[in-house]
């Protein structure tokens, strides 16, 4: 049963956002659904967290920061990402709009459109409406249909057929000042292409009390690759959802890499849709939770095509009186013969006081298939310390080479040699605390 709901966000103030960036008028029009929608949806009814306990109110206003030039004009968090210059194809979002945006010069002759979301609703109207919120429907909870009315700045990714993208393309969000943060990413790799995309989310100054509210639309044509490699690293002020989704043809991959390094509450839920025979999803993800802090990590791959494929592995460590809830769900529909769905989700317990529920899910509607689920839930192994031990290595040292051993299945798929190297150093501060 719905219930009327006083929304976080002024309508005036997002039928105005709309009339000043000159959006078209079907674009103006779904922002203004999206609130209504939100007005009479539930939040996401999520396995054994209680989100409506959350702060869910602070969305803040719209501000634009001053553009940037160089890598000076960032906080110093975002500074050290980058070295002295900036990549070659980068977006970085600041508060509520993108104030610096490059698409190297290769890319642009081969075709590929790299900008921000909002200039491509100018430029590349018709392509945008095509996809955007058609892998993330609009009315799937209240907080789909937020974002859907409030999304700002956000990245645009098209890669022509058969254009092979060896270079990554890069993205900052940076949250700060109590600005409306939720950037929308869409992908999409037409036919025979393959593309590496990488982003950051970090707050900046002045964070506020805070609700980030992002979502990731991946579109793969037939026979395409996409890499996407996602970094979330926020204060216990602000609280994240994130939401990815691909959508998957005949003979694609989709690959997530994901580090959860948040410090505060957060949602992450990411889902590939297997739609074409011989379809292939791989999704990783890691998260170290921290004090009070409460995780709500989900990962689905949805089997329609035939002979299509999946894995997905979770690991997280917990420490303090963390909780996380850790689901992996496995779902073969009718008619995907031959499909092989493997996942294992597993928790590294550092605290008595902390708590990890992993939740292994496999709903099969299919004979002919393969599936497989493994998931545990433990501490460190004494066997183990107690060898490294005898090898003359101090007991601390001992647990924390095999807590990095046990994310280092994760962390090393990260594309850019820089970007694993922060994630490493992200574990080791979360551990350190």
């Amino acid at each position: 049963m719905s219930t009327q709901t006083v929304l976080p966000v002024d309508r005036g103030a997002v039928a105005e956002l709309s009339r000043t960036k000159q959006e078209p008028e079907w674009m103006a029009e779904l922002r203004i659904k999206g609130l209504e929608l939100a007005e009479a949806l539930e939040l996401p009814k999520l396995e054994k967290t209680r989100i409506d306990r959350w702060n869910l109110d602070s969305y803040g206003s719209y501000r634009t920061a001053a553009e940037v030039t160089h890598v000076g004009d960032l906080p110093q968090e975002a500074q050290s990402l980058f070295g002295e210059s900036f990549a070659n194809s980068l977006i970085i979002q600041r508060e509520s709009g993108v104030v610096y945006s490059k698409a190297s010069d290769e890319a642009t002759a081969q075709g590929v459109i790299f900008m921000d979301l909002e200039q491509a609703l100018q430029k590349h109207p018709e392509l945008v409406q095509k996809y955007f919120m058609q892998a993330v429907e609009q009315g799937e909870n209240r907080i789909t249909a937020l974002h859907s009315a409030v999304w700002n700045g956000g990245v645009f990714l098209y890669v022509p057929k058969n254009v092979q993208v060896e270079q990554p393309f890069q993205a900052l969000f940076i949250t700060e000042n109590g600005a409306v943060t939720a950037p929308h990413v869409l992908i999409v790799a037409e036919a025979n292409s393959s593309v590496t995309y990488v982003e950051n989310v970090i707050a900046g100054n002045g964070t506020e009390q805070q609700v980030v509210n992002g979502i990731t639309e991946v579109f793969a044509k037939s026979g395409a690759k996409v890499q996407v490699a996602s970094i979330h690293n926020l204060p216990v002020a602000v609280t994240d959802f994130s939401y990815r989704r691909a959508v998957v043809d005949n003979d694609a991959s989709v690959e997530f890499t994901i580090g959860e390094m948040n410090s505060g509450n957060a949602v992450s839920d990411t889902t590939a849709l297997l739609k074409g025979n011989g379809s292939h999803s791989d999704t990783k993800v890691i998260c170290v939770g921290t004090g009070e802090q409460k995780l709500n990590l989900t990962t689905r791959a949805v089997h329609f095509g035939k002979a299509s494929t999946s894995e997905m592995i979770t690991r997280a460590v917990m420490r303090d009186e963390a909780t996380a809830i850790i689901n992996g769900v496995t779902k073969i529909e009718k008619g995907a013969t031959g499909a092989n769905g493997e996942q294992t989700e597993k928790v590294l317990m550092l605290s008595p006081k902390a708590r990890g529920d992993a939740n292994p899910i496999l709903l099969i509607d299919e004979d002919d298939v393969k599936a497989g689920h493994a998931a545990s839930v433990g501490q460190v192994n004494p066997e183990q310390v107690y060898y490294l031990m005898s090898r003359g290595i101090s007991k601390e040292t001992a647990q924390k080479l095999i807590i990095y051993g046990f994310l280092a299945p994760v962390v090393s798929e990260i594309p850019i040699s820089k970007l694993e190297d922060q994630l490493q150093e992200l574990v080791e501060r979360k551990l350190g605390q």
